[in-house]
């Protein structure tokens, strides 16, 4: 190892970004540790284990493959190297009511028909529509989403500002939406990703029709064994490369002397190192790790920052299996203006909530007994309310109801595992800011260099990273943002 690379980097979370920052750097030949809060590694994706069924704690969409190849391909691995992928066909269901559904299909012309059913001649505005929803994610995943976003001169450059235009970064999704398509089915399908991003359609730029492409074209993809083993496999490359990841070890502040970090104290004891970067929640980070004068940020700009909804989430185990539903089911029964603005706009407990309901037994027998099914349901809810057993119980019994009217399932006696997750388990688990589930929303005003810094402005040997950050909340995102903190460390210590 050349003797101008320092000897130390500590990276704070292994989640997906602080993981992918670790294993770029060992690749670099920096020694890294990672400081892992909880008892296993994954962050947000952790597993939850009982009574013979496995939970995915967190994500459970697997879109964008490219970017895992990417990924896994700087290691000269391949994701198959690690687990089993398989597409979903359908993708996901859509239920309107009862005996009310759509199925998502995996193959383009069964898609084009199902758009000709719900709205004829609409095949055709289809493949406009995709096509420049590829237009947009090749050159929003190639161009925009590895620049660390430090300045607005990253982006002066008349050929991308050019393509600013043409991905339509100044129109909402929700215009663009309508200007192809009139059916309001069609227009919830398209529309639902933007559940992810964080904001309602009409305050999402239609860049993001990108993530159309992702869903509709790339395809809805589930690794056999649940989401975390891809946690699994980044912490074997991890290793492979000489990273040392320290769990069940939470960072309790950082010490600074003349702008260098000097000392991380831990709960296990303090730590030296020659650079930090940040996975764990930024805020927390910034406001409660680091003593004033260091901090990025105020208070008052972390409350003014508009965030992705949190989540009420319920894993269930049954002793039955549920005929009738697919592996993704989306309950899209009732008003999604209505559920949107009691999020963003009202920010409470929502009346008449859509869901998402998760059936990873559907395929894959491993996750769950012989006679039964794994079940995950999991609500949007706004960030920073009160949250109780109470209220959590009584939003249970709302989404079993509708569950059932609208499945014909009745499985409430069936139940032999049930545990909840929400907003106190978000802030206790990560530190997560008002509890969010998905990071800071995706509009305008949050984008590219308008978001929290990569770059801390006052500790000149710390970065941050994760979905705080540039590029943004999601699993893909974080990938790629563990990447480009371990580019701008690199390029500190001038060996880019």
């Amino acid at each position: 190892m050349n003797n101008t690379i320092p000897k130390h980097i500590i990276v704070i979370g292994a989640g997906f970004a602080g993981l992918a920052a670790a294993s770029v750097l060992a690749k670099a030949g920096f020694k890294v540790t990672v400081l892992e809060k909880n008892d296993q590694p994954g962050g947000r994706a952790r597993l939850w284990e009982s009574e013979g069924f496995k939970f995915d704690m967190g994500p459970s969409w697997y879109w964008m493959p490219d970017v895992f190849e990417n990924y896994f391909a700087l290691f000269g691995y391949k994701p198959s190297d690690f687990y089993e992928l398989k597409r979903l066909d359908p993708g996901y269901r859509i239920y309107y009511g009862k005996d009310d559904y759509m199925d998502v299909p995996a193959d383009m012309q069964q898609l084009e028909a199902l758009f000709e059913q719900e709205e004829p001649g609409s095949s055709t505005n289809l493949r406009a529509f995709l096509k420049q929803a590829e237009y947009k994610y090749r050159v929003g995943m190639g161009e925009y989403v590895f620049r660390p976003s430090h300045n607005i001169g990253e982006f002066i450059d008349w050929n991308l500002i050019e393509k600013s235009f043409s991905i339509q970064l100044l129109t909402s999704m929700s215009k663009h939406v309508r200007k192809y398509f009139k059916n309001p089915k069609l227009i919830k399908l398209l529309e639902f990703p933007v559940l992810f991003l964080g904001a309602t359609a009409q305050d999402t730029p239609a860049m993001y029709s990108m993530m159309n492409y992702a869903d509709l074209a790339l395809g809805t993809w589930y690794p056999m064994g649940g989401m975390h083993e891809i946690v699994k496999a980044m912490v074997k490359t991890a290793e492979e490369l000489g990273v040392e990841i320290k769990l069940s070890t939470e960072v309790l502040s950082i010490e600074t002397a003349n702008g260098i970090v000097s000392t991380i104290k831990t709960n296990r004891g303090n730590y030296k190192a020659d650079f930090v970067v940040a996975g764990a929640d930024y805020a927390h980070v910034d406001q409660e790790l680091l003593d004033k004068p260091n901090q990025n940020y105020t208070p008052q700009y972390w409350d003014k920052r508009v965030m992705s909804p949190s989540s009420l989430l319920f894993y269930i185990g049954t002793d039955c299996k549920v005929e009738g539903i697919q592996h993704h089911n989306l309950f899209f029964d009732e008003d999604f203006e209505q559920h949107a603005a009691d999020i963003y706009t009202q920010a409470k407990w929502p009346d008449k909530p859509l869901f998402y309901v998760a059936c990873t037994s559907k395929t894959d027998n491993t996750v769950a007994p012989a006679n039964g099914e794994n079940l995950f349901f999991l609500m949007p809810i706004a960030p920073g309310l009160e949250d109780n057993n109470v209220t959590r119980e009584k939003y249970f019994d709302l989404m079993m109801d509708r569950f059932e009217k609208i499945t014909g399932n009745n499985i409430r006696n069936n139940i032999v595992v049930k545990r909840s997750y929400a907003l106190n388990d978000f802030k206790a688990d990560y530190h997560s800011f008002k509890g969010n589930a998905y990071g800071l929303s995706n509009i305008l005003s949050q984008t590219a260099f308008f978001k929290p810094a990569m770059r801390s402005k006052k500790v000149k040997n710390l970065l941050y990273t994760g979905q705080l950050t540039v590029p943004g909340p999601g699993v893909p995102p974080a990938l790629i943002s563990g990447q480009v903190a371990a580019g701008e460390v690199i390029k500190y210590f001038n060996l880019g």
